[in-house]
């Protein structure tokens, strides 16, 4: 396998090619959007970071209600456990269509879309009746899933001379909005009367406001023409890129225990709701400065080995302080276990680049990562709440949360090292 130098890695991190594009392997590449105004340009970047911001509420909004969900819709373990897991599962699932829907339809429309169903999606969580709270988590996380893929592609086209400033943007938007759903919506809920219902639909909200300001935007942009483009042969048989993807799934899966169940772990250790939204909502945010950072750590050895390691033991030691520390140090914890899953999410991301030998097998590393990385990730919700309602607790979660740091760890020390996945590249 070829030797990837530190040089070449530090450069790819400068040029924002941690942001993998699903129109990667069009050919031709398709082309910037054609910004007339500087106003226009403006208005662009403040819709796709406002995109980014919505891409997250979906998980944390749920987590901090789960409790009044479960008692108000009278679901089950198996239920409560199903409706964290099912976004999760969706993201897999559906990403791989983002590239396919993107060549058909172009990015923009598709984006604008998906962007008016989450909304959709996410409304009709606040309709008490529980098959349509799935439908619409389901239909939710769908959606995510191709915004997830699509959204950075676009920042890396149209933004090419501001890669690092939109990266930057667009990440904190991500965290941004995982936080303010971890924060605001328990009060959200007392506001309106004790109703988790509209609590829950409120996030609708949003997602339908940057809808309607990236419309017009998008009716006005000319219809990109259908491409041929590029195949990559025996990537899934290669095993560099399994331990890239299962480093991806494994380190998402902890990442969607936080996101899923620390609010209801806070809350069952007898820190009152409010409180323990306000608890994951910095620990949200503190992995937005993680993520800025680990990258540029990651890239400064020989091969991201010992980072990838340390951060895995780093997120797992701070989920076991969150789990059986003394409560007055939970906002310590939390800060760390931000450090630690920030850093995992970034370095996870910036490995499918560095271990790829050009964009079009990083293009497909990428789907391949997430479309089984999210459906080995959605795993780990759903044990942990099977596990709460098999013990009444969450304190034999800590197996969990262990067993797959190990397996995260593992894979990341593989992943980790400076070599490229050995792959073919031909032209369809």
């Amino acid at each position: 396998m070829t030797e990837l130098r530190e040089e070449d890695a530090l450069v790819a991190m400068a040029d924002g090619e941690q942001l993998i594009d699903a129109e990667a392997d069009s050919l031709p590449p398709p082309a910037p959007v054609a910004l007339q105004t500087t106003g226009g340009r403006l208005l662009l970047a403040i819709s796709l970071v406002l995109i980014a911001f919505n891409l997250r509420p979906l998980f944390s909004s749920a987590s901090t209600l789960l409790p009044e969900i479960r008692e108000g819709l009278g679901l089950g373990s198996f239920g409560t456990s199903l409706l964290t897991t099912l976004p999760v599962v969706c993201l897999g699932a559906f990403s791989p269509l983002a590239p396919r829907l993107a060549q058909r339809f172009g990015a923009e429309r598709t984006l604008l879309g998906v962007i008016f169903l989450l909304a959709l999606g996410t409304a009709m969580r606040g309709l008490s009746s529980i098959p349509l709270l799935f439908i619409g988590s389901a239909l939710a996380g769908a959606c995510i899933a191709v915004g997830n893929v699509l959204l950075p592609g676009l920042v890396k086209r149209d933004f090419a001379d501001k890669a690092a400033l939109m990266t930057g943007w667009y990440t904190m938007a991500l965290c941004a909005g995982a936080a303010c759903a971890a924060g605001f919506t328990l009060p959200m809920e007392a506001l309106f009367s004790g109703s988790y219902d509209l609590a829950l639909a409120a996030w609708a909200i949003p997602a339908l406001v940057v809808g309607l300001i990236f419309l017009p935007q998008v009716l006005g942009m000319p219809k990109q023409a259908r491409r041929t483009g590029f195949r990559v042969i025996g990537l899934w048989r290669d095993r560099l890129a399994w331990h890239v993807t299962l480093f991806m799934g494994l380190q998402s899966a902890l990442a969607y225990c936080v996101f899923g169940w620390l609010v209801p772990i806070l809350r069952e250790r007898g820190i009152d709701g409010v409180t323990a939204g306000a608890i994951v909502s910095v620990s949200v945010m503190v992995q937005a400065g993680s993520c800025l950072v680990a990258p540029h750590l990651a890239v400064r050895g020989r091969d991201q080995r010992v980072i990838n390691v340390a951060l895995c033991a780093l997120a797992v030691v701070a989920l076991l302080g969150l789990l059986f520390a003394p409560l007055w140090s939970v906002w310590f914890w939390a800060v760390l276990q931000g450090i630690g899953q920030g850093g995992l999410i970034a370095v996870a991301l910036t490995v499918i680049v560095l271990r790829s030998p050009d964009p079009h097998v990083a293009a497909h590393l990428s789907g391949m990562a997430q479309c089984v990385g999210y459906l080995l990730a959605a795993v780990g919700p759903l044990v942990v709440g099977m596990i709460h309602g098999w013990t009444g607790g969450f304190g034999s979660t800590a197996i969990v949360f262990v067993l797959i740091g190990l397996g995260a760890a593992v894979n990341g020390w593989f992943a980790g090292r400076a070599a490229h996945v050995e792959t073919q590249t031909v032209q369809v």
